[in-house]
């Protein structure tokens, strides 16, 4: 793990040339590194932005101006990590600010890990596990609605009802735990009844956690969807116009797509990785079997398929096929060139092949927003996100089924006449997964793997 007792440095700003450019640096020394890095003499002044030059002395008695920068110190505790922290606004170029970090470090910093920030402000108490996490989804996100959920988080929403949970069971056990220190009393301090309707309401609070937790993890990871179809179907049109660009190539000429093209849409705040594929039907070129073979992949890993089917030709064996492939596969018909006379009825589609079906026309546009709508209807239930606070994360949701299913075991124990120490053992393992979640007592590894993933400035 890190080490959280010297001072560390990075640059916080993505790689790049920018208009600004940012270097942070946390911990005892941070203040006298900057304060050796500047052309003046008096102390920083707390939380306010100080315009000033920053020099290189490292070249013996000559001292050299490198650039004009603002400078802004942040005392501890009232900081991002809990410490002294010191941001350094420069020019972007990348040349320049890595000159900074290389005088930060000369001057007695040491580079930073990926997340230590954070870890750093975990360790000290600025926020919990729960929120330390919020903070690499509120960075990654790429829709309003995931940025918003990761706020949420991050503001400790999550939290505020887990700690509510935790108190609650907390006053159970302690209960409980007075009730073994008299036993000639039994259920003195609390009787069988109460216990088990308390256990029980501890248990609807968390499934009320977890009642959205398969769209939260939609919103917060987002997914794939598969265009399929048999050749010049309009695929690659239907796929243009959900991504408002002529991504693809669009051509009377079937089998004009060999390789899978993707692109990332907001769908009404889900971040959908469209993926227009490869014309399904038997090739003799190698390079079209090929882009066939990796169309059936992607569709084996999609969350959803959209099935494009071609209203002005009669209905062929081959898109037959197609509907036969996807039958185990969420997805949505999509019944394009609806511009143009119909050569087939819906009807014809075997009955229980169509979960949702609409008719676009890809060329016009009608039908297309019918159509985003009912795209995300089919991935997560309903025409609109819900947005209010929920769980998202898979090892939260993993941590909240532990706790309820320990909470199970102490009712039907409770219920069933156990005594104190047998409920009180299974309390006590809905309370350590709690406390897991938050980060009160979670295993170094864990913690390792959380914050690594985070970039570095961060």
């Amino acid at each position: 793990m890190f080490s959280p007792d010297d001072t560390i440095v990075a640059i916080a700003t993505p790689p790049g040339r920018a208009g600004l450019g940012v270097v942070r640096l946390s911990g005892p020394r941070a203040e006298s590194i900057v304060q050796t890095l500047l052309r003046r003499n008096a102390p920083l002044p707390a939380r306010e932005a100080t315009f000033t030059t920053l020099v290189d002395r490292s070249t013996g008695t000559r001292v050299t101006a490198i650039d004009q920068v603002v400078v802004t110190l942040f005392p501890r505790p009232q900081s991002y990590t809990g410490e002294h922290v010191v941001e350094v606004s420069a020019h972007g170029s990348p040349v320049l600010l890595e000159r900074i970090l290389k005088l930060a470090c000369s001057a007695g910093a040491r580079l930073a890990e990926p997340g230590e920030f954070t870890f750093r402000a975990f360790l000290n108490g600025r926020i919990d596990l729960v929120q330390a996490e919020a903070v690499a989804d509120l960075i990654d996100a790429v829709t309003p609605l995931q940025a918003r959920q990761a706020f949420d988080q991050l503001e400790g929403t999550i939290t505020e009802h887990i700690g509510d949970v935790d108190r609650q069971l907390f006053h159970l056990i302690a209960r409980l735990e007075a009730s073994l220190d008299f036993p000639e009393e039994g259920y003195h301090f609390i009787d069988a009844d109460e216990l088990v309707v308390g256990i029980e309401q501890l248990g609807k609070q968390i499934w009320s956690l977890l009642s959205g937790a398969t769209q939260g993890r939609l919103i917060r990871e987002g997914c794939q969807v598969v265009i399929i179809g048999r050749p010049n179907v309009g695929k690659s049109s239907v796929f243009n116009y959900l991504i408002g660009s002529e991504r693809a190539i669009v051509t009377e000429v079937a089998g004009t797509t060999r390789d899978l093209v993707t692109e990332v849409v907001d769908l009404n705040g889900l971040a959908v990785r469209l993926v227009d594929a490869a014309g399904i039907r038997p090739a003799d070129d190698p390079v079209e079997a090929e882009g066939v073979s990796r169309a059936r992949q992607a569709l084996g890993v999609a969350s959803a398929a959209m099935v494009v089917l071609d209203r002005s030709e009669p209905l062929a064996a081959e898109d037959r096929d197609v509907l036969n492939e996807t039958t185990d596969t969420p997805r949505l018909v999509v019944l394009n060139k609806e511009d143009r006379p119909a050569r087939w009825s819906p009807v014809e589609v075997p009955v229980g092949t169509a979960e949702i079906s609409v008719e676009v026309s890809a060329r016009t546009g009608k039908g297309m927003e019918r159509l985003r709508e009912q795209l995300g209807a089919l991935l997560v239930g309903t025409t609109s996100l819900r947005d209010d606070p929920i769980v998202a994360n898979t090892r939260h949701i993993d941590l909240l089924q532990r706790a309820v299913g320990a909470l199970d075991a102490a009712s039907d124990a409770a219920r069933g006449g156990a005594t104190e120490e047998f409920v009180l053992a299974d309390l006590q393992v809905a309370r350590a997964a709690l406390e897991e979640l938050t980060g009160k007592r979670t295993p170094d590894d864990v913690l390792q793997h959380i914050f690594e993933r985070f970039c570095i400035g961060k």
